[in-house]
């Protein structure tokens, strides 16, 4: 038998794999790009960024979680602090069964509506 690494964070890093594919191929039939934001000092990062062309974003963050936590949204209301009107929305995916705007604003979307 294969000796495979079995640790707390292994299956939120492919989750936040497959997560990151699926938006990868909504960005490029949208003509967008993506990114991955990280300050200097990892003080705050962002697991997704959808850039338009003009400059306008999008930014999301990836839970292997079925509950959303003001911690899970940190980063993107630091992030919408900074950037103002070019980030169009937040949004965080999830392993939730519904999809919903929390009373900050930011949507909450579970990856398996993500789909053909």
């Amino acid at each position: 038998m294969h000796n495979v690494p079995r640790n707390g964070n292994l299956l939120g890093h492919l989750f936040e794999s497959l997560v990151v594919q699926s938006v990868r191929v909504y960005a490029q039939a949208a003509e967008a790009r993506i990114y991955h934001m990280r300050t200097m000092g990892e003080r705050h990062e962002v697991d997704i960024i959808v850039e338009r062309a003009d400059g306008r974003f999008l930014g999301m963050e990836v839970r292997l979680a079925s509950t959303i936590t003001d911690a899970d949204v940190a980063h993107l209301k630091w992030l919408k602090t900074k950037a103002g009107n070019d980030m169009l929305d937040a949004v965080v995916i999830n392993t939730g069964q519904y999809a919903y705007r929390r009373k900050d604003g930011i949507a909450v979307v579970p990856a398996a509506l993500f789909g053909p």
